[in-house]
């Protein structure tokens, strides 16, 4: 079996090393004396703290089988040999909506760092996967399930 490969930047995978130390550290300990807690109100079976505290410690555990994982087969992509005016992982994208020009930035980055709300998109997005490999001044068309547009990418930088 093929193991999947996660692309992501080097602080990408910093915060996934920081969420997995925190977890292993501090959050399994929290999680253990809630249990201890909830096992001395008595009857286990109608005990709601207890179950909580279970259901805690599953995802907990859960978690941080995903971030170990993730972080084994991480591929930190390094952009250092790419042209600075390209598109690729960890490069922060600006470009305009045609015809209107209406502009959007974004940092394009692995799919386990992605988060929208900080306008990091990951690379398997729509947006990304059109704009990847392009360079400042490409008009791109960009496929969506509502449809496509067309963009032109006015700006690459380094994400430092």
């Amino acid at each position: 079996m093929e193991e999947k490969v996660y692309p992501m930047t080097a602080e990408g995978k910093a915060k996934l090393e920081a969420e997995l130390e925190d977890l292993k550290v501090n959050k399994r300990k929290e999680v253990v004396e809630r249990i201890k807690v909830a096992r001395s109100f008595g009857d286990l079976s109608e005990n709601s703290e207890y179950d909580s505290a279970k259901d805690e410690q599953a995802f907990v555990e859960g978690r941080i089988s995903t971030l170990e994982m993730m972080i084994r087969y991480a591929q930190v992509i390094d952009d250092q040999n790419v042209a600075n005016d390209e598109v690729t992982l960890g490069r922060k994208v600006t470009f305009i909506e045609l015809p209107d020009g209406d502009e959007e930035t974004y940092t394009i980055v692995g799919s386990a760092e992605a988060d929208p709300l900080e306008s990091k998109i990951s690379n398997d997005s729509p947006i990304a996967k059109a704009i990847l490999g392009k360079k400042i001044n490409d008009v791109v068309t960009i496929e969506t399930p509502g449809g496509s547009f067309d963009i032109k990418i006015t700006d690459v930088a380094k994400n430092n």
